[in-house]
């Protein structure tokens, strides 16, 4: 057997095996089923929380989500992200014939095989994305959806090859270096909290002689957090909602619906302009956004109506609307949900799949919004100056 990608670990009488592997290579798969036939482990831990678990081994329950629902409940940008990654991790894992995950369903497959015990080891998804989310920033944000939605677009393929060599420790550690300098706090939630979780699980496992089947980036920071303690109370603790951007969110439209109050007492037909810029700019780059993601007319005009009216208020979004408008106008199909999985391979069928346009339609009427929010508040100031200034 090959060692490579392989660490051991001695620590208080037990032995970890450490499996460092890449998420679409087929010799992951292969090493995972020699290594656990050949070590036979009491426990072998997997990098999946409950929810990635049931999804691997229930297979796609798209066909049984409610899409108003999801709309409803906030959770389209959410959801898009998800579609966005599992399509990048796909479209790798069609190009080698091997179906994303592959090493993690091997795990699961010879855990049960010779009677180990199955030990789900990764932190609950929602916890890392709302400790991502919640620890960014802005400017973050803006960076994080952009790099995730940039990689729909992504034509770029990888050799096997070049996959092998990602599981290179060196390489991981090279890669890792450049993230943390480039963004240190995306790095934390994403990479070194959960080091810390999963060398927790791993250490609790039962038994003397553990496998731990693992992303190689997670490899590194495992073996040195495993000879700690870990405080698992912080690490799955949900980071509280600042108070600012809500503040600064009902802050906005008070101070724009003032400002026009007053233009138009000072000077009504200034006013007038303002209030038409307002919804101009509002309502034609929502408009404009419902229509890039081929929302019905509709929809389109759905998002042109509540735009001005929704940005000010913060409780309310215009892509909710035109969301929901699409949804009841162009109700997806069990097909659109069965073909979801594959719809989001490529960017046409992105567009395409009524489900993934729905999420298109809300995200981008959104976008449009918040830039007509900005414009539109800046040419409000700028009428309102003039006239202070005449």
């Amino acid at each position: 057997m090959v060692e490579d990608n392989i660490t051991r670990i001695h620590l208080d009488g037990k032995e970890y095996i450490l499996i460092g592997t890449a998420h679409v290579s087929k010799h992951s798969a292969e090493l995972v089923k020699e290594v656990i036939a050949q070590e036979q482990p009491d426990s072998v831990c997997v990098e999946l929380d409950e929810q990635r678990y049931k999804s691997i081994t229930e297979g796609s329950k798209w066909k049984e989500m409610d899409i108003i629902q999801v709309v409803k409940e906030k959770k389209a940008s959410l959801l898009l992200i998800n579609l966005a990654i599992s399509s990048f991790q796909n479209r790798l894992a069609k190009q080698f014939d091997i179906k994303a995950g592959q090493e993690m369903i091997q795990g699961i497959e010879s855990a049960k095989e010779i009677g180990a015990k199955l030990v789900l080891a990764d932190r609950n998804i929602q916890i890392t994305f709302s400790r991502i989310w919640g620890n960014i920033g802005l400017k973050g944000k803006a960076l994080l959806l952009s790099q995730v939605i940039a990689s729909i677009f992504s034509k770029e393929s990888i050799s096997e090859e070049d996959l092998e060599k990602m599981k290179s420790q060196d390489m991981i550690n090279t890669l890792l270096n450049e993230f943390t300098e480039s963004f240190p706090k995306l790095k934390t939630p994403l990479i070194d909290e959960r080091d810390q979780y999963l060398a927790q699980k791993i250490k609790d496992a039962p038994g003397q002689k553990i496998v731990a089947v693992l992303g190689a980036a997670h490899v590194p920071g495992i073996k040195e957090e495993i000879k700690k303690e870990q405080n698992m109370a912080r690490l799955t603790e949900i980071p509280p909602k600042s108070k600012i951007p809500k503040l600064i969110g009902w802050s906005i439209p008070v101070l724009i619906l003032a400002i026009i109050a007053y233009t138009f007492y000072a000077n009504p037909s200034a006013g007038l302009a303002q209030t038409i810029s307002w919804i101009l700019w509002n309502g034609l780059l929502s408009a404009i956004g419902a229509a890039i993601a081929m929302g019905h007319p509709l929809t389109i005009l759905t998002a042109f109506v509540a735009a001005p009216i929704t940005s000010l208020n913060p409780l309310l979004a215009a892509g909710w609307f035109a969301g929901l408008t699409q949804a009841y106008i162009r109700r997806p199909s069990v097909n659109d949900f069965e073909n979801l999985s594959e719809d989001v391979f490529t960017v046409k069928g992105f567009w395409r799949n009524k489900v993934s346009r729905i999420l298109l339609i809300v995200v981008l009427a959104n976008l449009g919004s918040s830039l007509g929010t900005f414009i539109g508040g800046a040419d409000v100031i700028r009428v309102f100056l003039d006239n202070i200034f005449k």
